[in-house]
């Protein structure tokens, strides 16, 4: 008989924003598949449950997908956790759900916690239709076309972006769009430093602060008849 598998939120910062659907399930498998064991074994002590762990991250998950899979196909019970918030979001999981699916198995998905949805709601941004674009390049080129593709965005687009790269972004930000692209950062969310600073990319890149913890941006190229998103129909 075939075990299940569980794809588990986890909390991005704040410990008591688990779901007690999650902590149930923690404690029920056999098997804990987590990005960062040591940071993952922090948060099951924390809640008093046991459960072996073991790796699974970027840097082996095409290794170990089929292996996890086959147990799970033996009757275990096993359960994916990234280090903090939705796995298969700008986190591992989407490799481990796929083999699953060509193996007859449908995951059980247990939703929680998203830096993601946190930035959609907290941004003040319109957000109706928004797009997610994982992080922002490295690399000039492939940054300088990403940043020039918001000009025709048509949605809100949220990205992830590095504490050492922020203050640049927000330069290369001012220079291409001034105050006309709206900007949303949202740094720490539900952390003790939890932050979310609005305006102009001009207004921002003019802060010159140091920048620290995890971000994420929002991006809204300013247009006529953008300030109300209200349907018409409701």
């Amino acid at each position: 008989m075939s075990g299940k598998l569980y794809i588990v939120s986890t909390p991005i910062g704040n410990l008591d924003d688990i779901t007690l659907r999650a902590l149930e399930v923690l404690r029920s498998v056999d098997l804990v598949a987590a990005e960062d064991t040591r940071h993952t074994r922090q948060l099951l002590s924390r809640f008093d449950i046991h459960v072996r762990l073991e790796s699974f991250h970027a840097f082996n998950e095409h290794d170990r997908a089929a292996g996890l899979i086959e147990r799970v196909a033996s009757g275990l019970n096993v359960a994916l956790v990234s280090d903090a918030g939705t796995p298969s979001v700008a986190d591992p999981g989407f490799l481990l759900v796929r083999e699953a699916l060509r193996s007859g198995i449908e995951p059980t998905v247990i939703p929680g916690v998203s830096a993601l949805t946190f930035a959609v709601t907290a941004s003040g941004l319109p957000v109706d239709r928004f797009a997610f674009r994982g992080f922002a390049p490295v690399k000039p080129g492939r940054r300088r076309k990403f940043f020039e593709a918001l000009a025709s965005a048509e949605e809100t687009v949220f990205f992830f972006e590095s504490p050492f790269r922020m203050a640049r972004t927000l330069t290369e930000l001012a220079g291409l769009y001034g105050n006309r692209l709206r900007l949303a950062v949202i740094r720490e969310a539900t952390k003790i430093h939890e932050e979310v600073i609005r305006g102009g990319a001009a207004e921002l890149a003019g802060l010159k602060r140091d920048w620290r913890g995890e971000l994420v941006v929002g991006a809204r190229l300013e247009e006529a008849g953008d300030t109300d998103t209200t349907d018409p129909e409701e």
